[in-house]
Parts: C-alpha cells; sequence; structure tokens
C-alpha cells in the first residue's frame, strides 16, 4: 500500500515537472515570437529598441491613470475632479455622514478662489426649503415651471449604457428634477422613470430627423407628444468640443442605439459641426420659432461663449422683433466641461470657462432687457454645493451637471468612456460590465445625490444669512485677487470680459 502511494506520489510529481517544464517552454516561445515581432516592426521605437520589455511602458502608462488618482495625488490636486470632490459627491450619493474633522484641505490662498460671506444673523433653520420655480417660455402654449434648481444635464443614450440612463430616469423622478436626453434622441429608456425631460436638438437630428438627415415637423409632434417632454434644447456647442460635433465610435453603436438615433449599426456616429441649417442669428431665430410652434413648448439653445460679438448682435436683434421671438433659455456650458469623446486641442485650449462667461452673459441680458426673458441655465464642473451656489449667487437661473449625477452612479473617473471599456458600467454597452449597474440600487443614489445637494446649498443659504439658494446674490461671495485680498463677485466681474453697448 505504502509503496503504490510513493509511486503515485512520484507520478503525479513527474505530472507537475512536466507541465512546469512544458508551461516554461511555452513561455520561452512566446518570449521569443514576442521579441523578433517587436524587433522587427517599425511603429513603435520603445518595442523596437526594447523587445518584450518595451510592451510593459504601455501597461503601466494605463494604470499610471488608476495610481495617481488612488495613491500619488493630494485630494485636491486631480483633475478633472480631485478626490474630495469625488468623495463628497460619493457620500452624498449613498447618504452617508458629510462632515470632516481637524481642517479643510482647501487652500483659500491661490487667486480665484471663492468664498462665501457668513452672515452675523444666519437662518436658523437649515431644513427649510426655500426654492421660488422660474416659469420657462411665458409666449409658449406650455410653459414650464420646473421644481428644483439643479438637474441633469445632457448625457446620450450611445455615450451613456442602457442601465445608466434608466438609473437616471428612475433618479430623477424621484428627485423632482429633470433630465436632458442629450443629442442621442429620446429612447424608452428616458421615458419609463415618468421624470421630466428635455429633449436636445444636436448637429445631426438625431431622434428628430427624416430619412434625407433633416429636421422632421412630424418627429417634433411625435416627441412633443409625450407629456414628460418639456422644453427643447437646441446644441449650438458644448464645452468640451466647441466647433466639433458628437463623437460615438462605431463599438459603441449597438442596434438599439442605431434604431434610436436613425443610422446605422456599428458605425462612428460623427455629428456635423454645427446645424446645416442655423448659419446665422436670423437662421437661430427662425429654428427656435419652428420648433416652438410646432410643439408648442419652450425652446431654447445650448453653447459654450469664445467670440460674444453673434451674441450681442442676437439680443440687439431680439430688441428688433420683440420679446417673443427671444430663446425661452440659453444653457451656458463651460471650456472644461465632459463628455465621452473629444479631441484633445479643444478640450484644452477652446473657449471661455464658465467662471467668466456666465457673469458676462448674466450682465448682458440685464443690459439688453432680456433678463427677466430668457432663463439662464449653468453647465460646466457644477457638481459640488460650492460651484452650484456660485453659479446662482452669480445670476444662473438653474445649474445642470453631467459628471455629477455619473459620479452618483458609482463613475470612478476611469478616463475610459470613449473606449466601450468602463469598468462600472456607466459609459459601456459590453453586457458583462454592464451588470454591475443596478438601476434600481443607482437610482436612489441619484436621488440622494440631488437631495444631499439641495439640503447644502440651502445650508450655504442660511449661513449667509437668506432663507434659500434662489435668494443668493453676488455680494455673497467673494474671489481671491492677484494682490492676494479678495473682492465681492459684483466688484470683481465688472468689466472683466468687455461689455458691448446696446443700441
Amino acid at each position: 500500500m505504502s509503496s503504490n502511494l510513493m509511486s503515485l506520489g512520484s507520478t503525479v510529481l513527474a505530472a507537475v515537472g512536466l507541465l512546469i517544464l512544458l508551461a516554461l517552454a511555452a513561455g520561452l516561445v512566446t518570449i521569443a515570437i514576442l521579441y523578433v515581432i517587436d524587433r522587427n516592426q517599425s511603429k513603435h521605437t520603445i518595442r523596437r529598441n526594447y523587445p518584450v520589455i518595451g510592451r510593459f511602458r504601455y501597461f503601466f502608462e494605463h494604470l499610471g491613470e488608476f495610481f495617481r488618482q488612488y495613491f500619488f495625488a493630494m485630494d485636491r490636486e486631480e483633475l478633472p475632479f480631485n478626490r474630495a470632490e469625488r468623495s463628497w459627491v460619493y457620500r452624498a450619493a449613498k447618504n452617508l455622514d458629510n462632515t470632516i474633522a481637524f481642517g479643510s484641505t482647501r487652500s483659500l490662498e491661490p487667486t480665484g478662489t471663492m468664498m462665501f460671506m457668513n452672515s452675523a444673523f444666519p437662518t436658523l433653520s437649515d431644513t427649510a426649503s426655500r426654492w421660488k420655480p422660474k416659469l420657462i417660455g411665458p409666449h409658449c402654449r406650455q410653459p414650464y415651471e420646473p421644481n428644483s434648481f439643479f438637474n441633469i444635464s445632457g448625457m446620450s443614450y450611445g455615450a451613456l449604457s442602457k442601465p445608466a440612463v434608466r438609473a437616471l430616469s428612475q433618479g430623477a423622478k424621484t428627485a423632482g428634477c429633470w433630465m436632458n436626453t442629450g443629442e442621442g434622441g429620446l429612447s424608452s429608456f428616458h421615458l419609463e422613470g415618468g421624470c421630466d425631460l428635455v429633449f436636445q436638438l444636436g448637429t445631426a437630428k438625431y431622434g428628430a430627423r427624416d430619412l434625407e438627415g433633416q429636421l422632421s415637423d412630424s418627429k417634433l409632434r411625435e416627441i412633443a407628444g409625450h407629456d414628460q417632454v418639456k422644453m427643447f434644447e437646441i446644441k449650438l456647442s458644448q464645452g468640451a468640443k466647441p466647433g466639433k460635433g458628437g463623437i460615438l465610435p462605431g463599438d459603441k453603436v449597438t442596434h438599439e442605439i442605431a434604431q434610436v438615433r436613425g443610422i446605422t449599426v456599428g458605425e462612428d456616429s460623427i455629428s456635423p459641426n454645427r446645424h446645416l441649417d442655423i448659419a446665422s442669428n436670423n437662421d437661430l431665430l427662425a429654428m427656435i420659432h419652428r420648433i416652438r410652434d410646432i410643439t408648442g413648448k419652450p425652446v431654447g439653445f445650448k453653447c459654450v461663449l469664445g467670440d460674444t460679438d453673434w451674441l450681442v448682435a442676437l439680443f440687439e436683434l431680439i430688441r428688433e422683433r420683440g420679446p417673443e421671438s427671444a430663446p425661452d433659455f440659453i444653457t451656458l456650458d463651460s471650456a472644461d466641461g465632459g463628455t465621452g469623446a473629444a479631441p484633445q486641442p479643444l478640450m484644452d485650449y477652446i473657449g471661455l470657462p464658465v467662471r467668466e462667461s456666465l457673469p458676462w452673459l448674466v450682465d448682458q441680458l440685464i443690459a439688453s432687457g432680456l433678463r427677466d426673458r430668457i432663463r439662464v441655465i449653468a453647465s460646466g464642473k457644477l457638481m459640488v454645493p460650492s460651484k452650484v451656489a456660485w453659479a446662482l449667487a452669480t445670476g444662473a437661473d438653474y445649474v445642470v451637471s453631467a459628471r455629477g449625477f455619473m459620479f452618483s452612479l458609482g463613475c470612478i473617473q476611469a478616463l475610459q468612456c470613449n473606449r466601450n471599456t468602463c469598468p462600472t458600467g456607466v459609459t459601456t454597452h459590453n453586457p458583462q460590465l454592464q451588470r454591475g449597474l443596478v438601476p434600481a440600487d443607482k437610482a436612489a443614489r441619484v436621488a440622494q445625490y440631488h437631495q444631499q445637494m439641495v439640503y447644502f446649498l440651502e445650508m450655504i443659504a442660511h449661513s449667509c444669512g437668506v432663507p434659500g439658494p434662489s435668494e443668493l446674490e453676488r455680494k455673497h461671495v467673494r474671489m481671491v485677487t492677484d494682490s492676494g485680498f479678495s473682492a465681492p463677485l459684483d466688484h470683481f466681474y465688472q468689466n472683466r470680459i468687455p461689455l458691448h453697448s446696446v443700441k
């Protein structure tokens, strides 16, 4: 018996040894093949000079995106969103304690730093909501009075996964805020949650185009027939890629997405750089009138400001034609806005940040006598209470966020939105990766993030001595100047961007 066991043990050891030798041999053969390939290819210098070993460079470069945010970056160093901002959203979405200890890691010395001015006699209650809804589209057959000042910005089905859209739709309904469809059209997943919707009309007219790609009146009527669709937003440009149309890689164009958009499965979805039928302010007002007349609902446009002359001229044209001709709202995006895919030169260097463009727009509307007619919706990295409060104090009527709500869904800023490999299922159409995003669970987090945003905004307002966020003004905020000392926003922004005279 003992000899049999010893014999069996020897056989097993021999087999294991043979397997190890075979594995080593296979490994050596693989290395040899990779060596020959790398040594003889001419596209990659590192791999040609350092065969096999050079391949690890790309692997470590990829891992660096994750190592930076978890191990090396300080709380407030990382871009586009630092750890402190992301952590606040995560805790808010999970309804966890959002207090900190010992002291803030935020420096108050850099130029541009914002500080809210507390009152000697703050409001006693931290919870009494005093939001005053502001009517949008008073000249429409069906004007809109939103329930929330903080809403979900444009993210299309295509850029986002099916479970992500479903979670946002359900969460928005619970929160009582609107959800912007993004330029990818209106899908059943947007509708199923029952929330208010803003239909975004991109340059390719996805979801509202005929067979020739032109804007279809019948499609507009069909979309407007959904009671949930409250407004229409004409997308002229967005902060991440001004002057460039939307980009959806072909491997993200599934059958369902192609059907919603009216395009071909598996082909890159590239939108024109601008609306082919909008080449002037006259064209823009004509388009606004056409959509508003057909749908009966408020119509506005989204843009990021660079050149401002066209907008001054637009306001002058509106003054000549009368307030009924005006857009019902303007969604102002920031040059540091986000997207699923954009050329880096446009992402890095084109357009004005919202901290400059928003006060300019508000002041220009006042100078033009259109401030009460055209509502201002601010967008662009406004995902934490301090930045939303700043936008409201500066003059925005409403604020929208895309990436804030993405973080509430579980986004970890893996920077893979354009590769269909999002590890959290938010921006991928890989069913295995989508499986981790459970709509019912994430919808609750979306609603809780919104709830916490409102609560902390009210807290800021009460600290400043006003009843609610809608009463915040520029005088309640100061900004650190080049001198190292701060100045109130109403003084600081004066003539920062020259206001053109209004005739």
